[in-house]
């Protein structure tokens, strides 16, 4: 009852020939060499051309779109000129709360640095209290800017 053993025991590493099988493929000639250069560095023209149109396009559209936003805001400007200022003074109001806010804020921040930073209760907990508010009033204060913009036909009163 013997078993024959393998000669070696398996190895865990794995031998690879790396010699040469054959004979090396024949030397191109350097004029097909740079024929295929050449119409390689055109097609990363064409690619780069095709960019080019589509961001073009891009740009077109956005500004179209910007342009459309602005004269629809300068009309409402004008069908509601009393309306406009008050969203201006509304602004300046509530940008001088929002950075008090801030201020509250980013006191808040470095008097509890150590338990935010090592803590992600008490950072969830910032996060919540302040996050939602923050973010409610950047998007006020973003709307009342738009909506009491002075447009570029209005004179600025001193």
């Amino acid at each position: 009852m013997s078993q024959e053993r393998p000669p070696h025991p398996p190895s865990f590493y794995s031998q690879i020939d790396v010699s040469q099988i054959g004979t090396l493929p024949a030397r191109q000639v350097p004029g097909d060499a740079n024929a295929e250069i050449i119409h390689l560095l055109r097609q990363i023209l064409a690619a780069q051309e095709r960019q080019i149109a589509l961001l073009q396009d891009l740009t077109h559209y956005w500004t179209h779109l910007q342009r459309e936003r602005a004269q629809e805001l300068a009309q409402w400007r004008q069908a509601n000129p009393e309306l406009a200022k008050r969203c201006r003074a509304a602004a300046e109001v509530l940008a001088r709360a929002h950075n008090e806010y801030l201020h509250a804020l980013t006191q808040e921040v470095v008097e509890n640095a150590d338990v935010l930073q090592e803590g992600e209760f008490m950072l969830s907990e910032f996060i919540d209290r302040f996050g939602p508010r923050i973010a409610h009033l950047n998007g006020l204060l973003h709307l009342l800017y738009q909506l009491g913009a002075l447009s570029e036909q209005q004179p600025k009163a001193s």
